[in-house]
């Protein structure tokens, strides 16, 4: 699951090692405040793995998801597509991410990607439908610079 892939070709996801990886790094959460570990695994289209666990602080409504770690860690190490995601909670059960989370997903692996449920893989395009994302800023930058014709 993490050897480079070829151009334009797709990771095999190998959801038990996805979920495997979840476990560990939800193991190095912090989060002293909600005694609610996260944590988060996800494949990259060139078959990296990347991690993320959450951070709390002590001002509560500024703690990081398990997810922005994840994104952070994609950006970090070279950036790519995200291709499928894990995230479990302290007891490793599966969760669905926050509304933010779903929107940083959307913009770092595209409505395609995939994240785990307990009936089977999801498209972030089915856990944030119309989504707002890169796309939609250059359609208005396109409109705001076409000339107006009259």
């Amino acid at each position: 699951m993490t050897s480079p892939q070829a151009v334009g070709q797709t990771p095999e996801i190998d959801w038990d090692a996805l979920r495997r990886e979840a476990v560990a790094v939800m193991g190095r959460a912090y989060a002293p405040y909600s005694r609610f570990p996260v944590g988060a695994a996800a494949l990259v289209d060139d078959g990296r793995l990347v991690t993320g666990c959450n951070v709390e602080n002590a001002s509560y409504g500024l703690g990081l998801c398990a997810e922005c770690g994840l994104v952070s860690a994609l950006t970090a190490s070279g950036g790519g597509r995200l291709v499928a995601m894990v995230c479990v909670d302290g007891q490793g059960a599966l969760l669905m991410p926050c509304g933010r989370c779903r929107q940083l997903l959307f913009e770092h692996g595209g409505p395609e990607m995939l994240v785990a449920a307990d009936g089977g893989p999801i498209p972030v395009a089915g856990l944030l439908p119309d989504a707002f994302g890169p796309n939609d800023l250059a359609a208005t930058a396109n409109k705001a610079a076409a000339p107006e014709s009259g």
